[in-house]
């Protein structure tokens, strides 16, 4: 952590600074540009006539020449109020200048997922655009990732919300301007595993045979009616806060099928269950839970493609686990269950 002259620390443990397809992140590590900014050009959080002054910067996460994420703790003065604390949440993307982003999750905050919402499903308030450093803001929400919950005793109705919350998301379908089909989660496929082929050659005609039965599963999953859909859904992405169910990070949303957000967290709990319970059964109690209370909301006709997706998503799962030195013990393990589910032995 470096102290700055003007006493806001400043932590850039990724080196984003330097990120030359991601110019402005160098500014916006700057703490006199950044009060410069923030000081007038937030007026949904402070009031036209507030200030902002910020405390601390720490860049938590950043993706080379695609994107990076800030994370500012500032004080607030409102004109009648006293000053008050507050953690923003900053993300600067490629070629995006964040007003897209903003607009999303504005739109799905006004469309009953504000901190009101007499549910409990609620999005990060979104907070303004700096053009300057071509960033948007939120608001940082505290909580639990469900990741974490869902292996405890409240994870069977933990599960059942999360399955309502993202129906919901879906009931308002926010327009997008991207698509996401069957065709294009295969190409995902197509394009990842022959990578864990040539680092595994052993497991080469493993991984074609299931790429094989990949396309003859997505073969048989019915016409789907699309929607707005989050299309990164997992249990990291809901931040459970007592009774309030936070649904986080829109960059990847979309027009496509429901049933892939299911699937998708469905395929991750399977993952998690190998890799932390030592086989894919430990958490299946939750994923029935999910599916058959998403299935109650949504009609049974897309109950096929939600195992469709599911399994889609463990099969991509056989690359992650290459990416992550914590998880490339599980890899092997991973086409084995996926072998099973694909009955391609």
């Amino acid at each position: 952590m470096t102290e700055m002259p003007s006493k806001v620390k400043v932590s850039d443990p990724f080196g984003a600074a330097g990120d030359s397809q991601l110019p402005t992140v160098k500014l916006a590590l700057d703490p006199e540009a950044v009060n410069d900014q923030f000081r007038h050009a937030l007026p949904r959080l402070v009031g036209e006539n507030g200030r902002v002054s910020v405390r601390s910067i720490i860049v938590t996460r950043h993706k080379p020449g695609r994107r990076c994420v800030i994370e500012y703790r500032v004080r607030l003065k409102y004109t009648t109020q006293p000053w008050a604390n507050a953690t923003l949440i900053g993300k600067i993307r490629a070629r995006r200048f964040g007003n897209e982003a903003y607009r999303l999750l504005d739109t799905i905050w006004k469309a009953g997922f504000d901190c009101n919402a007499a549910d409990g499903v609620c999005v990060p308030e979104p907070i303004g655009v700096i053009p300057r450093f071509q960033m948007w803001l939120q608001r940082k929400v505290s909580g639990t990732v469900s990741g974490l919950l869902l292996p405890q005793a409240e994870g069977v109705s933990l599960a059942r919300r999360i399955a309502e919350a993202i129906h919901k998301l879906h009931r308002i379908s926010v327009p997008a301007d991207r698509t996401h089909t069957m065709d294009d989660e295969l190409h995902i496929l197509h394009e990842c595993l022959p990578v864990v082929a040539q680092q595994k050659p052993a497991c080469a005609k493993r991984i074609e045979r299931i790429l094989s039965a990949c396309d003859q599963l997505a073969a048989t999953v019915p016409k789907p009616k699309p929607c707005g859909i989050h299309r990164d859904f997992y249990p990291a992405q809901v931040i459970v806060e007592g009774s309030q169910l936070y649904l986080i990070d829109f960059d990847l949303y979309c027009t496509g099928d429901p049933a892939l957000d299911v699937g998708n967290f469905v395929g991750h709990i399977t993952e998690q269950s190998l890799r932390e319970f030592g086989g894919p059964a430990a958490l299946r109690d939750r994923e029935e839970v999910m599916v058959k209370r998403f299935v109650e909301l949504s009609g049974d006709a897309v109950r096929p493609a939600i195992g469709a997706y599911a399994t889609l998503t463990l099969v991509r799962h056989i690359y992650l686990s290459t990416q992550f030195p914590e998880r490339i013990e599980f890899t092997e393990r991973l086409i084995e269950v996926c072998e099973q589910k694909l009955a391609v032995l």
